[in-house]
């Protein structure tokens, strides 16, 4: 059976004209005109069938039925009130969880996670590093870092960043007589690789040695290359984004300028309907803002 309810706004002017008895205050309060506020009450009172106030000169005072009746209506708008708060307190604070690819999380995130805590107290991160692309139908996942080429029917995608990729190195490996000075310099040490020889022997093509005579170890994490590369066990190729953090902080270093432009790129999605959710768009903008003061400090790395 439906529920009989007088109109919202009916029911907001009964309730400031009765607290401030008057229905110019009222009108001051809820930003209309006394006319507008007097007419919805008797438009209350009409639908009702009953008189709320006694009006008296310029004074306005409940009747019986008014009095009982404000106690029902200021509860109800309380309790809306509250509701309201609550429901949008959670959409703005509370827990966030994050879906990333192993790599993104041990390359870019980690880092940043105490930044983000600080700045954000009010928002609990809880990150998922996994392989698989999540599913936003069927887990509980809020926004994701994914890699690809941000076409994901019915996913919010905004892209990270720009990529290339190119070689990169400990600064131990460029000094000294016998270190890198050229692309062909590489070929003296171990060249990392994941799975095969591929995209070395595109980046090799670019830098104009054609069938290199190349040799290193494989791995299948771009982290564990970039690792490797830091310890001084060779030379990797990475991307950007991964890269990022370890060649600002000098711990790596590009020692040739050649690199490739990368068609897929780290895009921040989600569901297109929670895209404008309070929490999200914070988690977003701060990515965002990260991921372009990583692009302004290389810039000044390759100065």
């Amino acid at each position: 059976m439906p529920r009989r309810l007088p109109p919202l706004n009916a029911l907001k002017a009964f309730e400031a004209a009765a607290r401030s008895e008057s229905f110019t205050r009222a009108a001051e309060e809820l930003h209309v005109t006394q006319g507008a506020v007097s007419h919805q009450v008797k438009a209350l009172e009409a639908t009702l069938g009953l008189k709320l106030f006694n009006r008296e000169r310029q004074r306005l005072t409940l009747t019986d039925a008014g009095r009982e009746y404000l106690a029902v209506v200021r509860d109800a708008l309380d309790r809306i009130a509250l509701g309201t708060e609550r429901l949008v307190q959670r959409q703005t604070s509370g827990a966030l969880t994050v879906s990333t690819s192993p790599d993104f999380a041990a390359k870019w995130l980690v880092y940043r996670l105490g930044r983000f805590a600080e700045s954000h107290p009010e928002i609990e991160l809880r990150v998922s590093a996994t392989a698989p692309r999540v599913d936003f139908a069927r887990e509980d996942v809020d926004l994701a870092v994914r890699h690809g080429d941000g076409k994901w029917p019915g996913l919010d995608a905004m892209r990270l960043c720009s990529e290339r990729l190119f070689p990169v190195c400990s600064p131990r490996l460029v000094s000294g007589r016998n270190g890198i000075k050229t692309a062909a310099d590489l070929l003296k040490f171990p060249l990392l690789h994941l799975n095969d020889w591929t995209t070395w022997e595109r980046w090799f093509e670019a830098a104009g040695i054609s069938e290199p005579v190349a040799h290193g170890p494989s791995v299948n994490q771009a982290s564990m290359l970039i690792d490797l590369a830091m310890d001084g066990q060779g030379v990797a190729l990475a991307r950007t984004a991964l890269a990022a953090w370890d060649l600002i902080h000098g711990r790596l270093v590009r020692p040739v300028d050649v690199s490739l432009r990368m068609a897929n790129t780290y895009w921040i999605v989600c569901p297109k309907a929670a895209a404008g959710q309070p929490k999200i768009a914070t988690f977003r903008n701060w990515l965002l803002a990260e991921a372009a003061e990583d692009a302004r400090r290389l810039r000044d790395t390759l100065k």
